[in-house]
């Protein structure tokens, strides 16, 4: 590890809006402040939403500056990303923007019944080719029904046609309430205050004329979900810099490519 990773993961230790939760105190069993988040951390009853796989929080900052009457918690496991948002909002000494490092997998050992209002996916990596890693998941969405209040939003944020495309289908065989779809953010009608975040990803997309996709739904039951059975092209390009063009079934079968 480089001694600038180092450094920064010594630096996240010292500030008081991050938490960090070891193997031990989340597998298989409850993190101390699991259901008591309000009273226990943010010391108020707004409510709370989660970025997950915040990267480097710039949607956590950005929206708790926007909201300040809601509590917002930045989930990653790469704390060296992490420590931008951090130190930018303790440096702020913003009281409703936290950041907490583990891996979504863990996710129900923190969050109680209801205790969450909205989560935030802003560009995660769409997973083409394993449909229980993606983030948008009915695997996932049943781990954050089991923490969301009924109704609970969930907002997808993407540049990946894949993720988008399947996301949608997932959310209308499901029959979840959608409160707005754009599969060309920036170049829609669409007027919203959260228009003006965009994450260093988004801004490279843009500058590649990448359409940014945003779908907002309320995830009203996670009980019995269906996955969706349908072939999706996989996107043209990959995040990492690697290039390719492949079809595949959203079980995770792939059917042709190259």
């Amino acid at each position: 590890m480089g001694k600038n990773k180092l450094k920064k993961f010594a630096e996240l230790a010292t500030f008081n809006n991050v938490i960090e939760a070891d193997f031990d105190d989340i597998f298989r069993k409850d993190f101390f402040r699991k259901a008591n988040w309000k009273r226990d951390f943010f010391k108020n009853e707004h409510p709370i939403v989660l970025e997950l796989g915040c990267g480097k929080g710039e949607y956590t900052v950005g929206l708790g500056r926007m909201f300040p009457n809601k509590n917002f918690i930045g989930i990653d496991i790469k704390g060296a990303r992490m420590h931008k948002g951090a130190k930018m909002a303790h440096e702020a000494g913003m009281n409703n923007a936290a950041f907490l490092r583990t891996r979504i997998e863990f996710i129900t050992s923190f969050f109680g019944p209801n205790e969450v209002d909205e989560i935030w996916l802003t560009f995660p990596d769409p997973q083409m080719k394993k449909a229980t890693k993606r983030l948008t998941s009915t695997w996932f969405m049943k781990m954050y029904a089991s923490f969301l209040k009924p109704g609970g939003i969930i907002h997808l944020k993407t540049d990946s046609n894949f993720l988008y495309t399947y996301t949608r289908e997932m959310v209308r065989i499901n029959n979840m309430e959608v409160i707005t779809d754009q599969n060309d953010l920036y170049h829609s009608d669409y007027v919203d205050e959260i228009l003006a975040l965009k994450t260093h990803y988004e801004s490279q997309w843009l500058a590649k004329n990448i359409a940014i996709k945003y779908l907002k739904f309320k995830l009203d039951n996670g009980s019995n979900l269906t996955e969706p059975d349908i072939e999706i092209e996989f996107d043209e390009y990959h995040s990492k810099g690697g290039g390719y063009r492949e079809r595949q079934t959203v079980e995770g079968q792939r059917v042709a490519g190259k």
